[in-house]
């Protein structure tokens, strides 16, 4: 009986490294060692540890959990399924799989039927409505699937150069109209000036509409031309100019704004009172003077 009682004593008792809790606790609960720890984390709850893999797996059930402390992998075993749930559970995976590709696909399909779409209405409204709707029944199927979604596109290239900057580079670089004693500056000064920002929205915008701009500065300029096609090529070839006058003008005030600015001396009041190392310099300097 001594000897039985001795081993009985030797026997650990169980800790859950979850909850804490020991055996002495919960006579009832189900224990497992799912590791290879010993000691204080060798033991766990079944239902503590059914939450903590609840916890790491996030909705991934199927996915390996290795034990924080030594590593080990978790032998899970699922109960058996019938068919219909096995079958219910492949058809759930694939879906998953082909969502994120499904999701990307009608993402692009709209972005080309919209393009598509953007492009017949520039067509129409560049060439006129009635003409506009002849020319694409006539035109082959295949051609305008391939050519309406470059419209957009082709606008917005066009919109991303920026030949006011290199003209008013060249403007900098030959007009002579660098002050002395600034060359440096300026020319520092003009770098940064020509390399403006490109802002996507800004630059999308600014694409998309210009052919309804073009197509309203045809009407208001060349109102004497008979063809709606010529108009709108007028009309975007003087906005383009206009605007880029102004833009080139107005870069180049902000221009001479920065290279003609000066930083003013600091402002000396005569009844603001000295500093106190001024001071102790003036009451050293008046004691040298009476010492000599």
């Amino acid at each position: 009986m001594a000897c039985a009682a001795a081993v009985v004593e030797e026997v650990p008792e169980k800790h859950c490294w979850v909850c804490f809790a020991s055996e002495r606790e919960d006579l009832n609960a189900e224990w497992v060692n799912p590791c290879r720890c010993k000691g204080c984390t060798k033991w766990i709850h079944q239902s503590c540890l059914q939450r903590w893999l609840d916890e790491k797996q996030k909705g991934n059930n199927g996915g390996p959990v290795n034990c924080p402390q030594c590593g080990t992998e978790y032998r899970i075993v699922f109960p058996k399924m019938g068919p219909l749930v096995y079958s219910l559970e492949h058809v759930d995976k694939a879906i998953s799989r082909v969502s994120p590709f499904a999701a990307m696909g009608v993402v692009v399909g709209t972005v080309y039927w919209s393009a598509v779409t953007y492009g017949a209405v520039t067509v129409m409204q560049v060439v006129g409505h009635k003409k506009g709707l002849f020319l694409m029944e006539r035109a082959d199927p295949v051609f305008l699937l391939m050519g309406l979604p470059t419209i957009p596109v082709m606008l917005v290239l066009g919109k991303m150069i920026r030949w006011e900057e290199y003209l008013l580079s060249l403007w900098h670089r030959y007009s002579g109209q660098q002050l002395r004693g600034r060359q440096m500056h300026r020319l520092l000064l003009d770098r940064n000036f020509n390399r403006e920002h490109l802002s996507v929205s800004r630059t999308l915008c600014g694409a998309l509409v210009y052919p309804s701009i073009a197509s309203l500065a045809g009407r208001l300029f060349f109102q004497r031309i008979p063809s709606s096609l010529q108009r709108t090529i007028l009309g975007g070839i003087a906005f383009v100019l206009i605007k880029g006058a102004l833009k080139m003008y107005f870069k180049q005030q902000q221009f001479l704004i920065q290279t003609n600015r000066q930083i003013l001396n600091y402002p000396e009041s005569n009844g603001e009172p000295e500093r106190d190392g001024d001071n102790e310099g003036g009451e050293e300097d008046a004691e040298d003077s009476g010492n000599e």
